[in-house]
């Protein structure tokens, strides 16, 4: 069974949950989700994927997290051409443009942000957020 590579940085778990729902959407459409904290993640093995998704909440000022997941997104950019990629994150103020703006990265990086946009949430995914979540992850099924 081909595996479809759900990478993640959480704070407080909301995006951990996130990548869980999105992990569900796999399965449904029959393919196995690999969900990874971003520390855990193999490089070589996105580069290998034509369809990975990646999460991480807005921090500070709406901005991707400095320590580890802004170093992480670069190097994702050096081979982000021609991928599959989705996006996912929550966040706790503002009104998302730290994804605005993690989109407009990886589409000039000449990735394909899957869904034409990424799924956030403001605060813990509630219902409606879980569920499109759970269409991403179909909907990366459905490119692998």
């Amino acid at each position: 069974m081909e595996h479809i590579i759900i990478t993640y940085w959480s704070q407080t778990g909301n995006t951990q949950a996130m990548a869980e729902a999105v992990g569900e959407g796999v399965k449904e459409a029959g393919k196995e989700p690999q969900i990874v904290n971003i520390s855990k993640v193999s490089m070589d093995q996105l580069k290998a994927a034509s369809v990975f998704a990646m999460g991480c909440p807005a921090m500070g000022d709406e901005v991707l997290e400095e320590g580890e997941m802004e170093p992480f997104v670069t190097e994702v950019e050096g081979f982000a051409a021609g991928k599959n990629i989705g996006l996912f994150g929550s966040y706790g103020w503002g009104d998302g443009q730290w994804m605005r703006e993690w989109e407009e990265r990886m589409m000039n990086a000449g990735a394909n942000i899957v869904g034409g946009e990424g799924v956030i949430s403001q605060e813990a995914p509630d219902d409606d957020t879980s569920e499109k979540c759970r269409q991403l992850g179909k909907a990366l099924a459905g490119m692998a």
